[in-house]
């Protein structure tokens, strides 16, 4: 047989194996109408991205399925790409310009996109290798990019096709606007940031001299745009003055004063000025009213000609001015101190401002109904569900997406304007002339789409449509997302809308909404706090099924994942287990090892009992996996690897392989049964070492990958003989307890007193008191029914039994005594600390609930320590 080294290297084993599956094209799917099919589209990470936590955990969710399916017998691709990532690829790319002191506008917008696709060719893109590196088996042939070919001519059909629909139209509307990344942004790429800041309280004069009218703002600076002041219809105070004129302070323009049923009469004093250009409310109730739209700041975030004397204003330093001349003239009644929610950008990070602003919008309402009807329904299921609120939260109150931007780094728009007639032309193809007069002068569009636009149409787009490729028809909708809830908007919610518009049919069956990595204390990890878990480093630390299988076995449905390095390190123990198991188990193989059929073997009871464990456990993955509570998965089967089948099953194997005969052959066949099965059970979570250790023990097949995933043998089932083995691991456990209160040395052999009241109770212990022995070291195991306790022994108190040990001439009873008194001394010494914590209110009152529940607990474990201090040193006086 072959050996295994001493150690598990790593680092050989996972390059080794991961070429060996690429060049067997095992991640590839066979494009079998005959077999169930099971397809998964990655979330595209950013062509700009390197590989961090979230990707980290995304990615080996979906490999952890993905695997498991494949084994399962299902044709299974995974299809992998990338996002051109437009505000953050161009931003790369001008940063590298402007350390050749040049921006794009120098070099024009072809020469641009030639340096762009230079940069992506050479450094985009890295963040695939480090998937691989991950373990991910994705059928890489197939890797796509948002702006390939293929992809270009879906997002082109689909801009065509919603025009013709009148889905897709242009026009003056309020936006926002990244004055430094100069471009509009969708509501949901704008991360809104409770600031603190200021209330102004500004006096709006009534022209015929009656008096004023005070208007609270936290943007002083944009009443230079206001068209009017409006209250509520409702309000006893402002009744008298709804139509009567004011002169808007500083520039002089009259504006009306008028009553609209949206305004709060609760926010400052109940009166708000309307400012069309510059705020999303404001611009709904100018266009209920009819109100002028004058616009007072620019795409810069400077002021317009239109502010009068702040024209060429910063939109900083003109509020400051504006206030200050506010104060001067008398109009500047107070200023109070106000949290402001700041919209911010959440590429660049600096404040959005709401702009009016031509722009092309997709007509979400018409697509939003499906979508939302899709999941009412179950034709898609949010795992967890209680995700389905949010989702519906915001699809109902969906407003028309923003689909344009200014920048140059993506899909330019193919509309074309004719500067003759004034006409659109939207078009599939390159026009020559204008659809509409015929004019050849005509310019396209200089916008590009939202990077959104071509992610929302991933799921059929990559697949060939709009062909009608075999793809489309095999792996359409496909089976699964994973992604994490950040961008269930962003994302999740655009492809339903694209996918049932264009397909007819959901894009997704199942999506599985993952929770955020978090630092082992629940911060949100970021480089300013020095928090952050590199993966690749991780890796590099304690290899890849490590790495992996923490992760797994801390994505609990629904909770953040609080990470720590000790719990990889942790993990990558497991790792060596498995390897030393199987070292085990390899070197107990005789060179004439055959399998044999153990549903027909007459096996003893502690084999049938191990077989009957691993069924079991296998049928509860399986069902873990099949409801994404992949922490379940890890867990139920590092369980029963460790602590069943190592700790307990691999010991009382000893005593089978060193009898020899049939009973050494059953045991070989059981030990590689087990830890076959086992490897199988393990490789989506740990593909690296268990196709290591599956390829040097008996297998068939040419891979661990390709090989099927276990099922449960129900055959093997008894849960009578489980119950009986429970009673026998709870004896040797109990024995092994009172070896260490009275620091027995392991090696002692003792004599153990079982005692107990019924005839099958003592049968059991006599059928089994060879493991017992065993595995608890006895020289001596006496049965016996009823009977008064031996004096100076230990006890321990079964469920159906009693565990003496005598304990004369085992320890020194003087030196126990001593060693327990200076034990007990620290123990109430440390319970004091601790209760006099807990006793005070200042600390009840102050401290976290996590914390007072760990002292409690922590009070709770001394008190039990004591407990059992006093009994041992009871126990030791009778001896004395």
């Amino acid at each position: 047989m072959k050996e295994l080294p001493k150690a598990y290297d790593y680092r050989g084993v996972e390059e080794k194996w991961y070429r060996y599956w690429e060049e067997k094209g095992f991640f590839k799917p066979k494009l079998d109408p005959n077999r169930p099919h099971f397809s998964v589209v990655i979330p595209p990470p950013n062509v700009t991205g390197k590989l961090h936590i979230g990707h980290a955990l995304n990615n080996t969710l979906q490999d952890v399925i993905v695997r498991y399916k494949r084994m399962d017998g299902y044709d299974t691709l995974w299809l992998p790409g990338t996002d051109h990532a437009g505000i953050a690829t161009q931003n790369v790319v001008e940063k590298a310009l402007a350390k050749e002191g040049i921006s794009r506008h120098d070099i024009g917008r072809e020469e641009f996109l030639k340096r762009v696709w230079q940069w992506k060719e050479e450094y985009g893109g890295a963040i695939i290798e480090q998937l691989k590196r991950l373990g991910c088996s994705c059928d890489w042939s197939r890797q796509r990019f948002t702006m390939d070919e293929g992809l270009s001519q879906a997002v082109r059909e689909v801009f065509v096709r919603l025009w013709e629909e009148g889905l897709i139209y242009r026009g003056d509307y309020i936006i926002n606007w990244c004055p430094r990344c100069h471009t509009a942004l969708a509501d949901i790429e704008v991360e809104h940031e409770p600031t603190p800041g200021h209330l102004w309280y500004i006096r709006y004069p009534l022209v015929d001299g009656s008096g004023y009218i005070v208007v609270a703002t936290t943007r002083p600076e944009t009443m230079l745009g206001d068209t009017a002041v409006a209250v509520n219809p409702e309000d006893e105070r402002y009744r008298h003055l709804i139509g009567k004129k004011i002169k808007l302070p500083l520039i002089g323009r009259e504006i009306p004063i008028i009553a609209d049923k949206e305004v709060d009469p609760e926010f400052g004093t109940g009166a708000v000025k309307v400012t069309p250009a510059h705020d999303f409310a404001d611009f709904e109730i100018a266009r209920r009213h009819n109100l002028p739209f004058v616009k007072v700041m620019d795409e810069d975030g400077k002021m317009t000609k239109e502010a009068g004397p702040y024209a060429g204003l910063d939109r900083f330093t003109a509020r400051q001015k504006v206030v200050e001349d506010l104060e001067t003239q008398g109009l500047l009644e107070k200023i109070e101190d106000y949290e402001v929610v700041l919209g911010k950008c959440y590429r660049c990070d600096d404040i959005v401002e709401p702009l009016l602003s031509k722009q092309w919008f997709v007509k979400t309402k018409p697509l939003a109904t499906p979508a939302i009807a899709a999941v009412e329904r179950g034709f898609t299921r949010l795992v967890p569900e209680n995700w389905k609120n949010l989702y519906y939260d915001w699809m109902y109150n969906i407003r028309d997406w923003c689909i344009s931007r200014q920048i140059w780094w993506g899909h330019r728009i193919p509309a074309w304007t004719c500067k003759d007639c004034g006409e659109t032309t939207v078009s599939r193809n390159t026009p020559e002339v204008c659809a509409h007069c015929g004019s050849t002068n005509i310019h396209q569009e200089e916008d590009v789409l939202d990077t959104w636009f071509s992610s929302a149409l991933w799921p059929f787009s990559t697949l060939g449509w709009p062909e009608d490729t075999p793809e489309l028809r095999l792996y359409y909708p496909t089976s699964l997302l994973v992604t994490s809830f950040d961008i269930l908007f962003f994302w999740v919610a655009r492809m339903l809308m694209m996918g049932i518009h264009f397909m007819g049919a959901v894009p997704f069956r199942d999506v599985y909404v993952h929770a955020l990595v978090r630092d082992e204390k629940g911060q949100k990890m970021s480089k300013s706090r020095g928090n952050v878990i590199d993966p690749l480093v991780m890796i590099e630390k304690y290899g890849t099924d490590a790495f992996r299988f923490t992760l797994v076995a801390l994505a609990a449905q629904g909770r953040d994942i609080k990470l720590a390095e000790s719990r990889i390190e942790g993990y990558r123990h497991f790792v060596n287990k498995i390897w030393n198991a199987a070292r085990f188990v390899l070197m107990n193989l005789d060179n004439d090892f055959e399998r044999v059929d153990l549903k027909q073997a007459a096996l003893p009871k502690e084999s049938r009992w191990i077989l009957s464990r691993l069924s079991k456990t296998v049928a509860k993955v399986r069902q873990a996996l099949d409801n994404y509570e992949f922490d379940q998965a890890a867990l139920t089967s590092y369980h029963f690897f460790w602590h069943e089948f190592c700790d307990w099953y691999v010991e009382m194997s000893k005593r089978f392989l060193s009898e020899g005969g049939e009973a050494r052959k059953l045991a070989q066949n059981v030990l590689v049964e087990v830890l076959e099965t086992s490897l199988r059970l393990l490789h989506p979570f740990m593909p690296f070492v268990t196709e290591e250790i599956w390829q040097a023990i008996p297998h068939e097949g040419e891979s661990i990958m390709v090989a099927p995933y276990p099922k449960p043998i129900k055959e093997l089932e008894d849960d009578d003989l489980e119950s009986e083995i429970e009673k026998i691991k709870e004896a040797i456990v109990a024995i092994r307890a009172i070896r260490a209160d009275y620091n027995l040395h392991p090696t002692a052999k003792i004599k153990v007193i079982l005692r107990a009241e019924k005839e099958e109770t003592l049968k059991l212990f006599e059928e089994f008191s060879p493991v017992i022995k065993l595995l608890a070291r006895l020289a001596e195991i006496e049965l016996v029914k009823g009977g008064e306790r031996p004096r100076g022994a230990a006890q321990a108190v079964l469920a159906e039994a009693e565990i003496f040990v005598p304990l004369e001439g085992l320890v020194d009873i003087k030196a126990e005594l001593k060693k327990l008194a200076k034990e007990e001394e620290k123990v109430l010494k440390e319970l004091s600390r601790v209760k006099s914590r807990l006793e005070n209110e200042g600390f009840l009152k102050k401290a976290p609930k996590e914390v007072i529940e760990k002292e409690k607990a922590r009070r709770q474990e001394l008190e039990e320590r004591l407990s059992r201090i006093h009994e041992n040193m009871k126990r030791l006086k009778e001896l004395a």
